[in-house]
């Protein structure tokens, strides 16, 4: 999964010349969590996002200052709260590639590039949209979560063909850890979405099985029928 398949294309852009309080506005309007920031060349020079928004803003009705309010409305401008030089992504990168960047900056939105061109924003919505499509929030699916469990030659292939004898036609599985245990035992969950007439029925063959079930989450039966 490439970033380009998932960013937002054509992002608006605003120029370092624009009030910062024009910029609040466009970002509330189109919900946006960060705007890139332009030269009159398209080059990009930084980024303006919502959390420097809020912090500005928290700062200026805590002074209660008329003075300080009135500059933040007509004088301040993006170029002088704007994030320089920001991180960004390039859009043949993996979906994972930006997920690991985005934990290890701290940064939950990306201007995603093409041969030094802003071609498209990649955020916190984006990245939602993302853990709702792997968590199948976006269809009505069934899903069961394994507690973590060894993954030794064979065991997914176990689960897939006890999962499937129970009647579930299986539309996703996969393993997931904790990056601060994984290490530790090698042990990983594992997620399992698929349809099924009746889910328990799944169930009951994985911990038949020897499976035990964390969790699991049945669709609704007429929608599964559709």
């Amino acid at each position: 999964m490439n970033v380009g398949n998932w960013m937002r294309r054509q992002p608006m852009t605003i120029g370092g010349d624009m009030l910062v309080s024009e910029a609040k506005r466009l970002m509330s309007e189109n919900n946006l969590h960060a705007l890139p920031v332009l030269d009159t060349s398209g080059r990009l020079r930084g980024l303006l996002t919502r959390a420097n928004l809020l912090r500005m803003g928290h700062f200026v009705m805590r002074t209660q200052n008329s003075d300080e309010f009135n500059f933040y409305v007509n004088r301040l401008r993006v170029r002088d709260v704007m994030l320089r030089n920001p991180a960004t992504m390039q859009s043949h990168e993996t979906m994972e590639e930006c997920l690991r960047k985005g934990r290890a900056l701290g940064v939950a939105q990306f201007p995603v590039m093409e041969n030094d061109k802003v071609v498209g924003v990649i955020s916190a919505n984006e990245i939602f949209q993302l853990a709702a499509h792997w968590a199948g929030a976006c269809e009505k699916r069934n899903g069961v979560t394994l507690a973590p469990l060894k993954l030794e030659p064979g065991v997914l292939g176990r689960i897939v063909d006890v999962a499937e004898a129970a009647g579930a036609v299986l539309q996703a599985i996969y393993p997931v850890g904790r990056a601060d245990n994984e290490e530790a035992d090698g042990k990983k969950s594992v997620i399992l979405r698929f349809r099924a007439a009746d889910s328990a029925a799944v169930v009951t063959a994985l911990e038949t099985a020897g499976f035990a079930v964390a969790e699991s989450s049945k669709a609704d039966a007429m929608a599964l029928a559709e």
